[in-house]
């Protein structure tokens, strides 16, 4: 079993930044891909950005240039660094694993708050 454990969310004003962090704890297996989704109300969950165990980076065109994806593979992290908030970027964001294997499982955190506000 994997757990993943989000934090940085909160509210930010335009322009302003944020940092999230997630942590994963459990049988991860040394192959897989990290990431983060979000999800507004009323709207369907979407995909921010991915990393693979290779470092290997996949960003939705919306958060091109301004986030960034990192993983720490000592620590078992990804952090998602949020430059440049837009209003639109309110929403609940997910920590995401999928470990490679037979058969290939996929986890979810429990999802940190995003709220970009003036």
């Amino acid at each position: 079993q994997v757990q993943l454990v989000e934090s940085g969310g909160g509210l930010v004003q335009p322009g302003g930044s944020l940092r999230l962090s997630c942590a994963a704890s459990g049988r991860i297996f040394s192959i897989n891909t990290m990431g983060w989704y979000r999800q507004a109300p009323g709207k369907q969950r979407e995909l921010v950005a991915t990393i693979t165990s290779g470092y290997i980076t996949n960003y939705a065109d919306s958060v091109k240039g301004r986030f960034t994806i990192s993983r720490d593979n000592a620590k078992n992290m990804v952090s998602l660094q949020m430059n440049s908030l837009k209003p639109e970027d309110t929403a609940v964001y997910y920590c995401n694993l999928v470990r490679r294997g037979m058969p290939t499982m996929t986890y979810w955190g429990q999802g940190t708050q995003v709220t970009v506000s003036s």
